[in-house]
């Protein structure tokens, strides 16, 4: 009898359990977008106009504020002129989005690629790729080889240098957080202590006013800084590239975004069809080799 009874109790809970999964399969499920789908599987379908971005159909690209040239034209990045503001636009074509779907952000040069989640699909502000910043962000692929430059006052004694050892006795400076800066601690290795400066502003009227004797920007931006800005300074050399391998500019993503495959495939394609050469040419052809110290 009470094997009976069991077996009964048994057979009642199956039922229970069967009619439960039953129920739960024809209940409504929630939808999953296209989005959802992405995030979930880490990967993106590069679809023209419609990638899982900050808000559906626009781009929302960063950069930092003001924004200067020859990047940016006029402190407009959404004007389409200047190499990253032109850069940026092209991109978005490839990508599937008009200049009407391209909404522009502030965002801090160093908070673009500190930890944390990012509210930009990516930004684009002579950021160079590194494999310490790797660890925070994602890049895409090279849109720009660059080499970092020093800039002294006409007549000074640091314009006078032809080597890094000339530089070494001297009082530099550079914008935190750059590669400019690391150049000098990890290059020149001076013996005062560089000076870092939160904006490329603030090292520029450095220089200006003898607070240090050169200071070491990206040389595009050197080559706008002595043609338009400290006309009395001049470029007084450009440093190698370390390693071997060259310093490049890429776009900043999130980390783990499943945007980085098709914002990395976008920047190939205009590097393979003479995109990027040929907007580099039309704002970046004053950037012509300065001497090499070594």
């Amino acid at each position: 009898m009470y094997i009976a009874r069991s077996a009964l109790r048994r057979t009642v809970s199956a039922a229970v359990v069967g009619l439960l999964a039953t129920a739960v399969g024809c209940a409504p499920q929630p939808s999953t977008t296209a989005s959802d789908k992405a995030s979930a599987s880490g990967k993106q379908t590069c679809a023209k106009g419609k990638l899982g971005t900050q808000t559906s159909g626009k781009l929302t690209i960063a950069t930092d504020e003001p924004a200067y040239e020859p990047w940016f034209k006029d402190d407009k990045p959404a004007n389409g002129e200047g190499f990253e503001s032109a850069v940026a636009y092209a991109v978005a074509k490839q990508l599937g989005y008009a200049k009407g779907d391209v909404v522009w952000q502030s965002i801090p040069f160093n908070k673009a690629f500190a930890p944390g989640e990012k509210t930009f699909d990516f930004d684009i502000n002579q950021v160079s790729i590194s494999a310490e910043r790797k660890k925070a962000v994602d890049f895409s692929s090279g849109y720009y080889d660059v080499r970092q430059a020093v800039i002294a006052l006409k007549g000074s004694k640091a314009a006078k240098a032809t080597s890094i050892a000339d530089l070494k006795g001297l009082k530099l400076g550079a914008q935190v957080g750059t590669t400019s800066l690391d150049y000098l601690s990890d290059v020149v290795k001076p013996t005062r202590e560089a000076a870092a400066y939160a904006k490329n502003d603030q090292a520029k009227a450095a220089l200006k006013n003898g607070q240090v004797d050169a200071i070491v920007t990206d040389l595009p931006t050197a080559f706008y800084i002595t043609a338009a800005e400290v006309t009395n300074a001049r470029i007084v050399g450009q440093f190698e590239n370390q390693g071997g391998t060259p310093e490049q500019f890429g776009l900043v993503l999130d980390k783990g975004s499943a945007l980085t495959s098709c914002v990395t495939g976008a920047v190939d394609a205009l590097r393979k069809d003479g995109t990027l050469a040929e907007i580099e040419k039309q704002w970046l052809s004053d950037a012509v080799d300065a001497p090499v110290l070594k």
